[in-house]
């Protein structure tokens, strides 16, 4: 049998995050094999983190990776701030952005294990939130913008634009920031909600007593209202009157992608 040295079972636990005697006990399982006793305790841990998996998990960080007209967006998600705002967290979902622009999303997967061992050194339900991936076509604007806070990317957002100058993309991904918007087009929101929606307006139209034929007028105007609230160009741009659409003109928004961490 194998020597255990104080030494290799500090060695392991710096590599592993495990507790001492976790570590000791995985060496001698694995006869003083350093890579053996690692998978002996990344098996462990993932069968105590998998209990964690329905815990609520709306912390974490956001990180985008850029060159030239590639970007991407990655959000990783714990459970608390603590851990979202920790220095390996945060180095591992930049890591994960870099993968992404440069391979795709299906490149994530190089770095599976390091992500179970987060999930093992935080005891947290921890997993992959958003991602995108955005390659302007020639003659569009790709922005990028991350709004950073304690040290992490808590609001990341993604946009590109046909036919518009820099100054104005990036005006509408800082807007995109701010207001969360729900989709690109009204047919993109889920037609069970608009259908709540419309029910719900008709119910309070009649409440207030309004004339029967007036209803539907009415109804359409508060739906529409609702609809600027949560389509990008409907939206008044930075909370003004102007919409989003109005401010690009005959520009045309193609895609945006967007993770909040807290939302």
């Amino acid at each position: 049998m194998a020597e255990i040295t104080a030494a290799a079972v500090k060695e392991l636990r710096d590599a592993t995050g495990a507790g001492m005697m976790d570590a000791k006990k995985a060496l001698v399982e694995a006869d003083g094999d350093r890579d053996a006793a690692a998978q002996i305790l990344r098996q462990k841990g993932l069968s105590k983190v998998a209990t964690l998996e329905d815990r609520e998990n709306n912390q974490g960080a956001v990180a985008i990776a850029r060159d030239g007209n590639v970007a991407a967006l990655v959000e990783l998600k714990s459970e608390t701030d603590f851990s979202g705002k920790a220095e390996d967290f945060v180095e591992l979902v930049q890591r994960m952005a870099d993968v992404v622009l440069a391979e795709g999303e299906a490149g994530l997967d190089s770095l599976a294990e390091d992500l179970d061992t987060l999930k093992i050194t935080k005891r947290e339900n921890i997993e992959i939130g958003t991602v995108a991936r955005f390659e302007a076509a020639e003659g569009n604007v790709l922005d990028a913008y991350l709004h950073r806070q304690d040290g992490r990317g808590v609001n990341g957002v993604l946009l590109e634009v046909s036919g518009a100058d820099e100054a104005s993309v990036h005006e509408v991904a800082l807007h995109i920031a701010f207001a969360k918007p729900d989709a690109l087009a009204r047919d993109e929101i889920d037609a069970e909600l608009v259908e709540k929606a419309r029910a719900s307006f008709e119910e309070l139209t009649r409440k207030e007593g309004k004339p029967e034929q007036a209803v539907p007028k009415i109804v359409e105007g508060r739906l529409n209202s609702w609809y600027a609230e949560r389509v990008l160009p409907e939206q008044g741009l930075l909370g003004e009157k102007e919409t989003v659409a109005g401010r690009l003109g005959d520009a045309t928004i193609v895609r945006f992608a967007q993770a909040v961490i807290g939302s």
